[in-house]
This record gives C-alpha cells, sequence and structure tokens, in this order.
C-alpha cells in the first residue's frame, strides 16, 4: 500500500497534535482576550467571548467558561473593556514605501487651492539649499475650493510655482500617483522646452503626456509614462532614508488595525529591504508583496519562484502590472470619450500583448497577476487575456486568482467575468467618498450609475470583493474606508442616503472585505482572516462596535489596539 502525505495538511496536523499536548499537560495559554464583542467571521460561532492564544496561534474561541481551562500563572489576560475585537484587519492594496515617504516629504493631501500648494512650496524653498530638489505628493485639482484662473485639459499651469522656487527643482506628485507638477527649473534639467505647434513633441511618449498650452508652452504637468521624464533626475533616496520610510509605514499600519498589508508593486532593491528588515525581526506587520513587472529582474523571480514564508510575515507571490492611469487624471482608459474632454479616452500604459504573456507565464511558474486597471477599456482588455490565459492552461487557472485592482469603471457587460473567471476585484472603497463628487464630471451619469464602484453587483456574481485604501492616494485608516463601504457618502456624510445606495455593502460583507475575503486575495484564508482555532493570532480591536454602532457615529471609532502573531504591536495610550 503507498501513501501520499498531504504538505498542505502538514500545518492542520501540527496544529492538531499540539492542541492534544496542550488538552493533556494543561499547557496554559499565552495570551487570553475576553471581556468585549469579539466577532470572528467563523459562520459556526460569529461572536465569542473570549480567545486563547498559544505563541501565535489560537487555541480557543469561544465562551468565557471554556477560556478558564487555557489559564496559568504566566497567561496574560487582556480585558477588553466592553471594546470590539475582529480579524486583523488587511490593507489589501498600498504602497508601502510611498506611505513612509508621505511622512518625511512635503504633505499636499490638505491643499485646498493652487496658492495654498505654492505657499507650501515657497516655505519649503526657505529652509533648503538651493539647488536642491523638494518633493511632496497628494494634491488633487479637483478637490480645491476654487480653480486656478488659468487652467489647460483642467490642470493648473506653473508659472506662479516657479516664480516661488527659481532655484530649486520641484517634483510634486498627484494623489493619484499617475501625474507630478514641476516647476520651469526642473522642466529645465528634464530638458522639456517649449515647442511650436507645428513640431512633433519630442518629449512624447507612449503611455502618458506632456500637457502643453495652445503655444507648445509645458505647464508643469506630467501624465503616468511622462512623469519619468522628470523623475529620472529627481535623486534616489539613501539607504538610511528608506529605512527610515520602511519604519514610519510600519508604525502607520500598526496605528491603523492593520495587520497584514498588499504592496502593490515592488522593485528589487524594495524587496532585498524588506528581507533585510524580516532577518533583522522588524516586520511588525505582516507583508503580502506584489513584483513590479517593469522590473527587469521579473524573470530571475520566475525561475526562483514564490517566496512563501513559513513564518507568514514575508511572502512574494505577485506581479503587478500598470495597465493605465487613473480619472483624476483623465488618463484611465475609457471605452467612450470623457465627458469632459470630449476629443480623449484616456491610455493604456502597458502594451496588452505585455499584459497576456505576463499571465502566460505567470501561471506557469506560479505567480498571481494584479493588474491595475480603472477605465472600462481598461478591465475588458485585461479580463479578454486573463481570459485567454486560463483557456491555455484550465489546469493552472483553477488556483490562479488573478486579481484586478481598483476594478473602479466597468463595462456592465463585463462586471458578470469577474465570477464567471474568478477575478478578484481588489477595490478601494474610499475612493467613492473622495472621486465620487467630480467622477461623474468625467464620466457622467449613465457610466456612473451603470458600473463605476459596483461593489455589491460584483460580489452577486460570485466574486471576491476586498478592500483597502491605495495608501498614499488616501489615508490607510480603515475605519474611513469601512464607513465609505456601507454608507456610500462622502467622509463629510453627504449625500443623504449615498451615491447610488443599490451597491452598498452591508456590514458584514465590509467586514469580509477586510479580513477573511482579502486573505483569500493573497491564498491565505486557511491561516488569517478569521477567529477560529488553529489560525493565527491578527487581531484588531476597535473603540466601539463597527457592526452595530449608528452609520452617523462610524467615523468616531478608532482602532485602539493591534495583535500581530499574539503580539501586542500597538496600544493607543
Amino acid at each position: 500500500m503507498c501513501f501520499v502525505f498531504n504538505l498542505r495538511l502538514f500545518p492542520c496536523l501540527l496544529f492538531a497534535a499540539l492542541m492534544m499536548a496542550c488538552s493533556a499537560k494543561k499547557i496554559p495559554a499565552d495570551l487570553i482576550l475576553r471581556g468585549g464583542k469579539i466577532y470572528t467571521l467563523n459562520e459556526q460561532t460569529p461572536v465569542v467571548e473570549a480567545v486563547a492564544v498559544i505563541a501565535d496561534t489560537i487555541a480557543y474561541a469561544g465562551d468565557l467558561a471554556g477560556s478558564k481551562a487555557f489559564e496559568g500563572e504566566k497567561t496574560k489576560v487582556i480585558d477588553l473593556g466592553g471594546r470590539t475585537m475582529t480579524p486583523g484587519f488587511i490593507e489589501s492594496h498600498g504602497h508601502l514605501m510611498a506611505l513612509g515617504y508621505s511622512e518625511l516629504e512635503l504633505d499636499l493631501d490638505h491643499v485646498k487651492s493652487y496658492e495654498e500648494l505654492v505657499d507650501k512650496v515657497k516655505s519649503a524653498v526657505a529652509g533648503t539649499q538651493p539647488g536642491e530638489w523638494i518633493r511632496g505628493r497628494g494634491w488633487h485639482q479637483d478637490k480645491w475650493n476654487k480653480k486656478p484662473p488659468v487652467l489647460v485639459k483642467g490642470f493648473q499651469t506653473h508659472p506662479l510655482l516657479s516664480a516661488v522656487s527659481p532655484d530649486n527643482p520641484v517634483f510634486l506628485e498627484h494623489a493619484s500617483g499617475h501625474a507630478a507638477f514641476v516647476n520651469a527649473r526642473a522642466m529645465q534639467i528634464a530638458g522639456i522646452h517649449p515647442l511650436s505647434i507645428e513640431k512633433v513633441s519630442r518629449d512624447a511618449v507612449e503611455g502618458g503626456e506632456v500637457i502643453r498650452d495652445q503655444l507648445g508652452n509645458p505647464t508643469g504637468i506630467l501624465i503616468d509614462k511622462a512623469v519619468g521624464l522628470v523623475e529620472h533626475y529627481v535623486p534616489k533616496p539613501s539607504e538610511e532614508t528608506d529605512t527610515r520610510a520602511l519604519e514610519l509605514a510600519i508604525a502607520a499600519c500598526l496605528r491603523n488595525g492593520i495587520t497584514e498589508f498588499h504592496d502593490a508593486g515592488a522593485s528589487r532593491r524594495t524587496t532585498g529591504l524588506y528581507e533585510k528588515f524580516k532577518s533583522e525581526g522588524k516586520l511588525a506587520t505582516r507583508l503580502y508583496v506584489m513584483l513590479d513587472a517593469q522590473d527587469n529582474k521579473l524573470r530571475e523571480w520566475y525561475q526562483r519562484g514564490p517566496e512563501i514564508d513559513s513564518t507568514h510575515r514575508l511572502t512574494i507571490r505577485s506581479i503587478k502590472l500598470h495597465c493605465d492611469g487613473a480619472l483624476g487624471t483623465r488618463s484611465a482608459w475609457l471605452l467612450e470619450p470623457y465627458s469632459d474632454r470630449s476629443d480623449f479616452y484616456g491610455m493604456a500604459t502597458i502594451s496588452m500583448d505585455t499584459v497576456l504573456k505576463t499571465c502566460r507565464d505567470a501561471l506557469r511558474f506560479g505567480f498571481q497577476v494584479c493588474s491595475h486597471a480603472i477605465g472600462d477599456r481598461t478591465n475588458k482588455e485585461v479580463l479578454d487575456r486573463y481570459e485567454t490565459a486560463f483557456k491555455e492552461n484550465p489546469e493552472k487557472a483553477r488556483e490562479a486568482r488573478f486579481r484586478i485592482e481598483h476594478a473602479q469603471h466597468l463595462h456592465p457587460d463585463d462586471i458578470p467575468r469577474f465570477g464567471r473567471l474568478g477575478a478578484i476585484a481588489s477595490m478601494q472603497a474610499i475612493h467613492l467618498s473622495s472621486d465620487r463628487p467630480w467622477a461623474i464630471d468625467r464620466l457622467g451619469k449613465k457610466r456612473i450609475e451603470e458600473g463605476a464602484y459596483c461593489w455589491q453587483s460584483l460580489l452577486r456574481t460570485g466574486a471576491k470583493v476586498i478592500n483597502g485604501t491605495d495608501v498614499p492616494v488616501e489615508p490607510i485608516n480603515p475605519v474611513a474606508c469601512f464607513y465609505s463601504s456601507v454608507s456610500r457618502k462622502t467622509l463629510a456624510g453627504e449625500p443623504e442616503g449615498g451615491y447610488e445606495p443599490k451597491e452598498k455593502m452591508t456590514r458584514q460583507q465590509a467586514l469580509r472585505s477586510y479580513t477573511l475575503d482579502a486573505a483569500y486575495g493573497a491564498f491565505e484564508e486557511k491561516i488569517k482572516g478569521s477567529i477560529e482555532p488553529g489560525k493565527l493570532a491578527d487581531f484588531t480591536i476597535f473603540s466601539q462596535d463597527i457592526m452595530s454602532v449608528p452609520e452617523k457615529e462610524l467615523l468616531k471609532t478608532e482602532v485602539v489596539m493591534t495583535i500581530v502573531g499574539g503580539k501586542v504591536e500597538f496600544e493607543k495610550k
């Protein structure tokens, strides 16, 4: 007789053996949490009174009486004090190093006008040596209280910025990450000069645009791949600065209850830093990493294969494709022209042939594909390539779990394809709160109602919808994103009833999108995402019950504790 040992079952068998040993020897738990509302996402026991943890693993989740058997002299007991505990929240799409750098550079998230942006740069210039670059991020022209007097294709122009920074090159990233605003000195360094309208632009870039006025003068606005024309000249950060940025990013995750972060596009340099932090025991937040498809070392990763960490601190098994731009910069690729720029459809930022080749390679070598797609044209084209690759390799396609990052605007015909293909919709509900008031200008009422931010429609197809913030595009705070998921309102509580309310998530769906379904998006639903014996002890503890508090009170909720692997990594003082 021949026995085949299933390695997938090994962790479960090992845990079962451990629990039997604990029961026989009465080994106490290292940690017990009780005294609050504990939502498990386990259908058999959706709410429990207590949880016991041995090492980094949940040993018990049930009633208070049952937890007593796990108490010992050295057991740490945390009284939740009536607060609410959930499985650890997972940020399903963000940019970890950019999060850290957002705390080191000029923060433009909250500027309300072009003049205010210029004032911030002017202050930065006063504390900077001539010739030094000034970097910032977060401006968004559609969120300003007033429009600049001069606009070209919906954007401000550089003269006012250049006037306050004649000796310092300035590079200011758009909130979306799909555009930059630069001054005259930066354009001079990069060789972006005025052109007559008759001449073909020497700085034309496939997948990008240098915005120019009617006379051929560059306005300082660079879209998508054109950003690289100037970014190429911005000095690279030092290893010490990278280290500090990652430390700040991890601390921000923990303050916001994030126990795992899906990093949407990392270079070889960045993955090397993550591996260093892991070896030094400094990855307090778990990382699930998407390799940037533009990295010329991708072929080496194919040969090496996915990196699945046995401690579940650092997993690298996905490839990030950047397939179009963003609605805010009108570079998302649409099937029909923009409502507020009738001659323009946006653009693809990568060849669809490259998308198909990457899908084929990923299936062959065991990697997941995660494609940035915001416009309806991009989503359609990417789904077409997924479907082709799946049909060619049906065996590998069964558990491929390819994702579309954002899936922000879909043609109605493509919505059912997510469920049919098993494509995961990695969406950021907070974008609805921030973008919906002006997105209707880009798409018009019909397109908005039929296929924008259509969470419930996707869920009805059987597709998984996973949540996040796209930080630093939006603040990493999951409470705001949860609120947007269930209310479809701006953070100011508007409009009454929410935008397109039929697409709201229920609170249960919203919680799953941040926990169990988010874990599924990383092939990890068997080890995290719910509170049940045998899973990792990752928990987020909130100041109030996000599942029952009145909607208008949700935004008052705070993260009071973050536990990763049974260790308290953050506690609000």
